[in-house]
């Protein structure tokens, strides 16, 4: 579940100790991963709608960008890289992809956009943008930050455009949940039906959310770049919590595609770095870049015969060991700074995990010091599942169940997953069989409903087979 407010962490497998919060997805519409408005290509040309969609996530974003900086108008960036995109869906099947797909649709959209202009060029706020339009050939003088941005392009690691709409995206003169949405419609390429299921809101809800923020970045004259440094800290929790958050619908997608949206996570980790050129001095922006690393670390090994795998079975083997070192080290420079905040908590979690060689060599006790510090600095039902998880491990299911069940997360899948572990642990077959089945009933991904649907079965097995077990249950 996410909150309005804040982010997740990311899943390893329902139940998993660190990554017992997930994103709870739903079937996604018929245009999901493709623009929502375009028209659906030629029947008998799927690879090339496959190939579209794949554009559609990987350039959405940075062509909003680049068209906000070039019209200075967001909606109208938003609706040239629209016509572009249904440009592409009505020719590319019978054409075939462009060598360079994302420049074909950046400058598609830059010319409908300037056709555009100069049509309507006598309407009022159109003549304004006509301005603008040559006036992004003068920008104005630059400031540090984006000096700084714009050496790390040349070296072609970052993109600038997407940095500054996503500060744009995140000014403190919107809500914080409409920076959140804002930005993941605009540079994570998540439609709005997938970021309403993130937010746990209807469409329509999340829709008029959008439309209101677009409105105020407007209205209010919010300027397209990145802040100076005295503005830079307190507008960096919003930016980490969309960074988080597009991290988190790559590592566990609910676009109703592969379960791992690898495209996403690489965007968000580049964010992430980008953010800590910038800012090498906020040890929450190195804590998130560590986290972030530190969970990729170990995708190639989540996932087996169509479903996740349990943090404690995965081969780690698999594990990117360069990931590791380079996320293990940010630990021990954020450690050193002494400034302990939520993501590098998390992350120091994750890197105790990273640290054992086999499930079984887990140092659950630091684990579980690390939540009770995280839940005195982010209080939230979540953090208390994950850390009844890692209770658990050190003194039975028993006391954590207790736990568990006060925490009211009913509607949250992972919560029932949990209580169904530890009910099977306890002998409790029957409820634990309940409780999986209320998990598999609020998954939506289909890898965690395989996931389930594995454990659901397990547990009728053993109700019949093991109809007398006693008190203390059977072992794990």
């Amino acid at each position: 579940m996410v909150r309005e407010t804040g982010s997740r962490p990311p899943p390893e497998s329902a139940g998993a100790p660190e990554e017992a919060g997930q994103l709870e997805p739903e079937p996604p519409p018929e245009s999901a991963g493709t623009p929502e408005s375009a028209p659906q290509g030629p029947a008998g040309a799927p690879a090339a709608e496959a190939g579209i969609a794949g554009v559609f996530r990987k350039e959405y974003g940075r062509a909003v960008a680049v068209l906000t900086r070039v019209l200075g108008d967001i909606d109208a960036a938003e609706d040239a890289v629209q016509d572009a995109f249904t440009l592409a869906v009505r020719h590319w099947p019978s054409t075939g992809l462009p060598p360079s797909p994302a420049g074909w649709i950046i400058t598609t959209a830059r010319n409908r956009a300037t056709d555009r202009l100069r049509r309507e060029a006598g309407r009022g706020d159109k003549q304004l943008q006509a301005a603008q339009l040559q006036a992004a050939r003068s920008p104005a003088e630059p400031t540090p930050e984006e000096l700084v941005i714009t050496e790390l392009s040349r070296e072609g690691t970052v993109d600038d455009d997407r940095l500054r709409l996503m500060f744009t995206c995140c000014h403190p003169a919107l809500a914080t949940n409409a920076q959140v949405a804002l930005t993941l419609r605009l540079l994570g390429g998540l439609t709005t039906a997938e970021i309403a299921h993130a937010f746990l809101v209807p469409e329509t809800t999340l829709a008029q959310r959008l439309v209101r923020a677009k409105a105020k970045i407007r209205e209010a004259g919010i300027p397209y770049r990145v802040p100076h440094g005295a503005d830079l800290p307190a507008r960096l929790p919003p930016v980490l919590a969309v960074v988080y958050l597009i991290f988190n619908e790559g590592y566990s997608s609910s676009s109703g595609g592969p379960p791992i949206r690898a495209d996403l996570c690489a965007e968000a980790i580049r964010l992430g770095r980008l953010l800590a050129a910038l800012m090498p001095d906020e040890a929450e922006v190195k804590g998130l870049l560590a986290l972030m690393l530190l969970t990729e670390s170990r995708r190639a090994a989540r996932e087996a015969g169509g479903g996740p795998v349990l943090l404690a079975d995965q081969d780690r083997r698999l594990w990117d060991r360069a990931l590791i070192a380079e996320g293990q080290d940010l630990v021990r420079q954020c450690l050193r700074r002494n400034q302990p905040g939520p993501y590098q908590l998390q992350a120091a979690i994750s890197a105790v995990h990273s640290d054992a060689p086999d499930g079984g060599a887990t140092d659950w006790r630091q684990i579980l010091r690390l939540y009770d510090r995280l839940l005195e600095l982010a209080p939230g039902p979540v953090v208390a599942l994950n850390r009844a998880v890692a209770l658990a491990e050190l003194e039975g299911p028993e006391p954590a169940l207790r736990l568990v069940d006060a925490l009211g997360l009913e509607g949250y899948s992972p919560f029932h997953a949990v209580r169904a572990d530890f009910l099977a642990r306890l002998g409790r077959i029957d409820e634990a069989v309940a409780a999986y089945d209320a998990a598999l009933q609020l998954a939506g991904n289909a890898a965690d409903r395989t996931f389930l649907e594995s454990r659901l079965l397990e547990s009728r097995l053993r109700e019949t087979w093991l109809p007398e077990t006693g008190p203390g249950g059977a072992a794990r």
